[in-house]
């Protein structure tokens, strides 16, 4: 692989790379991180769960300002690395900046969540668990194994690749974001069969349906991906894609922990003998004294404490460059940090006390109820509509299907014809819902609560 195809410039539809600037204030990069700040599948991130569910602290993360604070973490390492690449390949010179790098993983950093369910990563579970062993099993006789294992083992990541690509989303191509864009957000390129050991970090999960396979192989294609698998549609990962794991890392690591410490869940020494460390020489005493309250304590030590994983990652990225673009690199970047003992140590520690917390494992489990739930009504209004091309033989059927989106209330021949591209039709709206919004709707299509 080599730089200079790796950021042409392509949008859905187009034949030939555009001109990065062609618009008189913004790149073409800079325009993916706009659309995607007023996409309405981002906004909906503000009433998603990150670790704590439904959080009454407005202190507290959620899936919006982790991807807002993911995002700021990327764009800092894109820009770092894009100088250091630029140094390196001055014919690059000509084609990008330093700025289009840090648009790149910015806008990507900034999408990476987007297609979450509700719930948090138990909604995924919540999903996966419908079919495996819910109501949705009696599904696997009219699927063939590759659609059957999207479903069982249904994936947040490929939801993402699906909503930013997802015609549905506007006249065509989704929010219509730039190849590189699309291609740095996407840190499995692989379908979900086969699986393999994880071994590779690429590997460990996969990143589109089988309805958007075909896709991600034409944005392969142009923008000249190495193929991991001639028999799949499974490629090596876009360099870029690397910082986009590396800030979620770092921020979800580090963050996660301190919403610990603002709930009182952690003790705050232990906090100071872990961050301490990590932020090394960015880490000033005095200005660290001064500061007279906790909080503001366990702010300043997640601030320095990211400040010093970014300048290591990007030493770490440039290290093993040569071998991302020969596709023989695929690891975490942060498995290479020294400080990799201390940030096993904090994924421990927020695992214990944040991710098992009580209030945490109770919203989980009813998710999987409300989840469950709803896929069950609405693909039973869904295959009504579908398979008998009439709602008329069941008016409940009819009420329910009324609560679907408009694209799915007439439904076009694909979905009227294809189980698996209605089934995940369905999926990806239930999966849209916000914590709160779900939790409603199934308390109201269950009799449980009536509209006010």
């Amino acid at each position: 692989m080599n730089w200079t195809s790796l950021l042409q410039a392509f949008r859905y539809g187009d034949k030939i790379a555009r001109n990065l600037n062609e618009t008189q204030h913004r790149s073409i990069f800079e325009q993916d991180y706009d659309r995607i700040i007023f996409a309405t599948p981002f906004r909906r991130l503000q009433d998603k769960t990150q670790v704590i569910p439904l959080p009454e602290h407005d202190f507290v993360h959620n899936r919006l300002t982790h991807s807002i604070e993911v995002s700021s973490v990327g764009r800092t390492l894109g820009k770092m690395v894009g100088q250091a690449i630029l140094e390196k390949y001055p014919e690059l010179n000509a084609q990008v900046t330093p700025h289009d790098f840090g648009a790149i993983v910015a806008a990507a950093s900034l999408a990476h969540d987007i297609g979450n369910p509700p719930f948090g990563h138990s909604g995924e579970s919540a999903i996966g668990e419908y079919f495996l062993n819910g109501a949705g099993k009696h599904y696997r006789e009219q699927l063939n194994d590759a659609q059957w294992n999207d479903l069982i083992r249904f994936e947040g990541n490929a939801n993402g690749f699906r909503i930013l690509t997802n015609a549905s989303n506007m006249a065509t191509g989704g929010i219509r974001l730039s190849y590189p864009t699309l291609a740095a957000f996407t840190k499995y390129p692989k379908e979900s069969l086969p699986t393999y050991p994880k071994l590779r970090a690429s590997e460990k999960k996969y990143g589109y349906f089988q309805t958007e396979k075909q896709l991600y192989a034409e944005i392969a294609s142009a923008l000249g991906l190495a193929k991991a698998d001639e028999a799949f549609i499974h490629y090596r990962r876009h360099p870029l894609s690397f910082l986009v794991e590396a800030a979620d890392d770092i921020c979800y690591h580090i963050i996660d922990f301190e919403d610990g410490l603002r709930l009182r869940w952690i003790d705050f020494e232990l906090a100071e003998e872990l961050l301490m460390p990590i932020a090394g020489n960015s880490f000033y005493e005095e200005s660290y004294l001064r500061l007279k309250h906790q909080d503001e304590k366990a702010s300043y030590l997640r601030a320095v404490a990211i400040n010093s994983l970014i300048k290591e990652v990007v030493t770490i990225f440039l290290t093993h460059e040569e071998a991302m673009l020969a596709g023989t690199f695929d690891q975490s970047l942060l498995d290479f940090s020294v400080h990799k003992p201390l940030i096993n140590q904090i994924k421990k520690i927020s695992l214990q006390k944040v991710y098992k917390a009580r209030e945490v494992i109770e919203i989980e489990a009813a998710g999987f109820e409300v989840i469950g739930g709803l896929l069950d009504m609405f693909l039973g209004a869904m295959n009504q509509i579908c398979e008998r091309g009439s709602i008329q033989e069941s008016y409940r059927s009819n009420k329910i299907a009324e609560l679907l989106p408009d694209h799915l209330k007439t439904p076009e021949p694909l979905l009227m014809e294809n189980t698996y591209a209605r089934i995940i039709a369905v999926c990806e709206f239930v999966a849209s819902l916000t914590d709160r919004h779900a939790i409603s709707l199934f308390r109201k299509m269950k009799g449980i609560e009536l509209p006010r």
